[in-house]
């Protein structure tokens, strides 16, 4: 299965030419990932990041959102291991 995190630009790098790399945010834990295709994407976009790529712009509220789902879908497989 394949999977896009919300994350927050946090910063851009545009120090190589034609490789905008992006230090982003996930759940307070800070990745790089690679912004080249969204050259209007800025530092506090929300963007989704799919093995190292941002993929798309987000809202906020979407970012939000699809965080907290991921939260309860953890916390459900948490409570369903435990149960045995």
């Amino acid at each position: 299965m394949c999977l896009a995190v919300p994350t927050e630009i946090i910063s851009i790098d545009q120090s190589i030419p034609g490789l905008r790399m992006a230090q982003v945010s996930i759940g307070g834990a800070l990745i790089n990932a690679c912004v080249e295709w969204l050259p209007e994407a800025e530092v506090g976009d929300f963007v989704l990041v799919h093995a190292g790529m941002a993929i798309t712009k987000i809202d906020k509220e979407a970012a939000a959102e699809t965080l907290q789902i991921f939260k309860e879908m953890g916390e459900l497989l948490e409570a369903e291991d435990l149960a045995g």
